[in-house]
């Protein structure tokens, strides 16, 4: 796979080096001269020089043969526009792009740029999963494939409580993949009774999360 990184901060220089490690082909952009240079002592032929909005930067980094752009400046603006020139000039197919102000993933999603990735969401959601009050956590959304995976912890007195998986009466387009139980994940079989405290996590189509929420959780 040859990648082409834009963005030479902690996550762009971390990222080029797993990449490397793993075998692939890598370029590196940067714009800032001073971490060009030091990541040019490190890096080498991998590190270029110049602003990853630029067409003949990429054109330069090669990228009319790119597998994958990865978009990580600290600029949101920058990440859209450097995704959006490798999908429709350069017809790349995979990118992925760093939100650095979650208030701006509208426009990511607004302008087709998936997956795009934030480091303060990924962050919540972590402490959706510490925290027991917050109840549902969403473990993966998957747009374009319209699915998703969340993790519900089953309430005492909820509908599902006491009953077996194969009686659950989850929605069309729903199902149980997993439960969490006292620390042990396993896959259910029709018979597994479900019970107050375990967490599962159910695989549904968008839209039917409150449908699947209210089975399992009481209000």
């Amino acid at each position: 796979m040859y990648a082409i990184i834009v963005g030479g901060g902690k996550v762009g220089l971390n990222l080029a080096r797993e990449l490397l490690d793993k075998g692939h082909e890598v370029t590196l952009i940067e714009q800032r001269r001073d971490r060009y240079l030091a990541m040019e002592d490190e890096l080498e032929h991998v590190a270029q020089y110049g602003d990853g909005t630029e067409l003949w930067v990429l054109e330069r980094a090669g990228v009319q043969r790119a597998d994958l752009v990865v978009a990580v400046t600290g600029d949101d603006e920058d990440n859209i526009l450097i995704c959006q020139i490798s999908r429709e000039k350069y017809l790349v197919d995979r990118f992925i792009a760093r939100v650095n102000n979650p208030r701006n993933r509208q426009y990511f999603d607004l302008l087709g740029i998936k997956p795009a990735v934030s480091a303060t969401d990924l962050i919540l959601r972590l402490i959706e999963h510490e925290v027991p009050q917050y109840g549902l956590v969403h473990l993966l959304d998957l747009p374009g494939e319209r699915l998703e995976i969340i993790e519900i912890e089953v309430s005492s007195g909820s509908a599902a409580t006491g009953r077996a998986v194969r009686d659950l009466h989850l929605p069309e387009g729903s199902i149980v993949i997993s439960v969490l139980r006292e620390g042990t994940g396993f896959v259910p079989k029709a018979d597994t009774v479900i019970a107050a405290g375990d967490e599962v996590l159910v695989c549904l189509d968008p839209g039917l999360e409150e449908e699947v929420t209210n089975l399992f959780a009481v209000a």
